[in-house]
């Protein structure tokens, strides 16, 4: 009697990492340079940049996509989105060109996802806050609970850039008009959440130095409430769009 078939296991997911940049000439290099020691498909999208962050990340082996000029953060995330769903990457981690996020942190980003397969894992760096500036600990603290209330999960650092998204759970609109700087990451996990998807999130080191913050404190923080109170009536539509489901 002849054997049944036996079903081929299916190929592990395909990663990339995803890296928005915008006058990052300094650090850009060595940060590409150790990404691809942990993913070899590294995508380095340049915001506007006036220096030589494309030039550097290009000459260390990146795949480099230019805006010819600024947009904001939410906008170079959304041009790597549809570049990994348009190059076939079943896996999208993201992480910032200045030298904070620890690629060697990869390796536990992809073994949670293979461990649990939630759709989106959140690097927290809550887990040991001595060196994070006592502004962006209260910040991150206040901005995570707000958020976490509106998704119904806890995320404890909901302001974290590094994270793995399955790809084909990600927004394929562009951010909202508000969201398009730095309230961007908060408005994919709002997106996340209200699609019905779960998210989880993994301690991450942080390498604090000397860079100055691009965040502009007054006018990002009233793009993240405009932001907030923008998704707010979204959801409550869908909600009622719900309701009126036979």
């Amino acid at each position: 009697m002849p054997l049944p078939p036996v079903n081929p296991a299916p190929p592990p997911p395909r990663p990339c990492v995803l890296i928005p940049a915008y006058r990052e000439e300094s650090a850009i290099a060595s940060v590409v340079t150790e990404t691809r020691q942990f993913c070899p498909d590294v995508i380095v999208i340049d915001d506007g940049s006036p220096d030589a962050t494309a030039d550097r990340a290009r000459a260390a082996g990146a795949t480099v996509l230019q805006h010819v000029r600024n947009q904001g953060k939410g906008m170079a995330l959304h041009t790597g989105f549809a570049y990994a769903r348009e190059h076939g990457f079943d896996l999208a981690l993201t992480l910032d060109g200045d030298g904070q996020h620890a690629p060697s942190d990869i390796p536990a980003f992809l073994a949670a996802y293979a461990r649990t397969r939630v759709p989106c894992i959140v690097g927290s760096r809550m887990d040991d806050t001595a060196t994070m500036p006592l502004s962006r600990r209260l910040t991150n603290r206040y901005m995570s609970h707000t958020l976490s209330r509106l998704m119904r999960c806890h995320v404890p650092d909901t302001q974290c850039g590094f994270r793995l998204y399955r790809v084909d759970v990600l927004p394929r609109d562009p951010p909202s008009p508000d969201a398009r700087r730095y309230a961007a990451e908060s408005e994919i996990l709002l997106r996340i959440a209200l699609a019905g998807h779960p998210i989880d999130s993994i301690p991450v080191q942080t390498i604090y130095a000397a860079e100055a913050s691009k965040i502009h404190p007054l006018a990002d923080a009233i793009r993240f409430y405009r932001m907030l109170h923008r998704f707010k009536k979204l959801r409550r539509r869908i909600l009622r769009q719900k309701d009126a489901l036979p």
